[in-house]
């Protein structure tokens, strides 16, 4: 899976796609980070936290990973719970049969074991299991109708579909086995503690010398370690004991069974649990920032150092300039308040038309809420009007303000146009304003922006003369 930095950066990608609005303007987060130092990645990281400045996205990516990681720990208590009531059962006669408790314990987790290891070296690049995504399938840890909900549990089910997972799936099921596993080395310690067992052996098909041989190269890796294990005399009287034994030998017998369980039970299953989680780490998947919206974002963060001799500039976008109609106009401020009332006075005083004349003007006022913009848009229904939208410069050219200038334009029947209005409606304080906050460079990018935004829509900018 990604990281959670990643995850989060890849959920605002997803959302900010689908126009979601977030507690902070992504723009605007976007124009701080362009000074700012780090990789691309660390400032990618850097621009999600700080649009997830309220922790919305980062909560339900939380909940998710939580209840996922839940289930896990809840099944490896459950197997655990589960070999240790099994051994308990299958140890309740105080004559146990040595290699027939060895099988239980160790034959099906043998088999398993190396089922997996012979599939690991065919398959090397298969994919994850369906049925795993499924069973673990966010849209049943996590209910919501919500953009957030429903843009996370696309992600982590896009997560559950790479190719890596099917390591991060080896993985729990080795956790799951060394959860048995460990369930059963609890129950043998502790039924060892609290009774005396006796331990014999016998067969109807092997000799007597092939269990002899069989037991001492059983016991040749646990006695590496320390474990004690019988040796040929213990072994030979221990065939048919059906009573008590000499405890001397019961330990040697014990010793061997709990050093079985754990060098070919428990080491090897952790071995295999740390060789996934290994190859998992390796392969996990990356944010893959060659994407276009992420290489969008760089580019405007990157600087370029160019020669003067061999650099042609690329003309940035031009807003078309604004033609004014010969019929009546409507003047709309919209969410900003102008500084003097005929704002609009500033930039259309020198067209063809007598634009003082209130005849041929109707200042609706500022629009700012939902309701605001639906009285205007059944007043431009009804009406055959121009537009003439007056935007504070500070204003950011976002999806919101983006989306109402889009709407106006299809009710507009004759035709919208911008005007940006600066703290005194010149152009000189359009692009030279500046304050502690908002450098001169940030003021020409934010006037760039509009042109760009403009340019996109085909609307009109009002040129304002110097």
């Amino acid at each position: 899976m990604l990281s959670p930095q990643d995850q989060l950066t890849e959920l605002v990608r997803a959302l900010e796609t689908d126009q979601h609005v977030f507690a902070t303007d992504p723009l605007l987060i976007t124009e701080k980070l362009q000074g700012e130092d780090g990789t691309p990645i660390q400032k990618l990281h850097r621009r999600a936290s700080r649009i997830d400045s309220n922790g919305a996205l980062e909560r339900v990516l939380g909940k998710i990973d939580g209840r996922i990681k839940g289930i896990m720990i809840v099944m490896s208590v459950v197997w655990c719970i589960s070999g240790f009531l099994g051994l308990f059962t299958l140890l309740q006669s105080n004559v146990v049969n040595f290699f027939y408790v060895l099988v239980c314990l160790l034959g099906f987790h043998t088999i398993m074991l190396g089922g997996w290891l012979a599939m690991t070296l065919v398959n090397r690049d298969q994919q994850s299991p369906s049925w795993f995504a499924s069973f673990v399938s966010p849209s049943y840890l996590i209910r919501g109708k919500d953009d957030v909900t429903k843009a996370a549990v696309d992600l982590y089910e896009r997560q559950l579909q790479h190719s890596g997972m099917r390591w991060y799936l080896g993985r729990f099921s080795h956790q799951l086995w060394l959860a048995t596993l460990t369930g059963m080395l609890l129950a043998i310690i502790f039924l060892l503690i609290v009774r005396q067992y006796s331990f014999s052996w016998e067969s109807t098909l092997l000799s007597d010398q092939a269990l002899v041989s069989l037991t001492q190269i059983l016991g040749w890796l646990p006695s590496m370690v320390g474990f004690g294990v019988p040796d040929s005399t213990a072994i030979a009287q221990s065939r048919l004991v059906t009573e008590a034994m000499p405890l001397s030998v019961a330990r040697q017998w014990a010793g061997l069974l709990v050093g079985s369980l754990l060098m070919y039970g428990i080491v090897p299953r952790a071995i295999a649990w740390a060789f996934c989680a290994l190859i998992f780490r390796r392969k996990k998947m990356r944010l893959d920032i060659k994407q276009p919206y992420y290489q969008k974002i760089l580019n405007f963060w990157q600087r370029h150092v160019v020669d003067a001799d061999d650099f042609t500039e690329a003309s940035a976008p031009i807003a078309p300039k604004a033609t004014v109609s010969a019929g009546k106009k409507l003047v709309v401020l919209l969410e900003y308040p102008a500084d003097q009332d005929k704002w609009w006075q500033s930039g259309l005083d020198g067209s063809n038309h007598d634009f003082e004349q209130s005849s041929e003007v109707e200042d609706f006022g500022i629009v700012d809420d939902r309701d605001d913009m639906t009285r205007l848009k059944n007043y431009l229904d009804a009406h055959p009007v121009q537009v003439l939208i007056g935007i504070h410069s500070n204003a950011l050219p976002d999806r919101g303000t983006l989306r109402k200038l889009d709407q106006l334009a299809a009710h507009a029947k004759d035709g919208l146009i911008v005007q940006l209005l600066s703290d005194t409606n010149s152009a000189a304080d359009l692009t030279d304003a500046r304050t502690d906050d908002e450098p001169l460079d940030k003021q020409a990018v934010r006037y760039q922006q509009w042109q760009t935004a403009l340019s996109a829509r085909k609307i009109g900018l009002v040129d304002i003369d110097t």
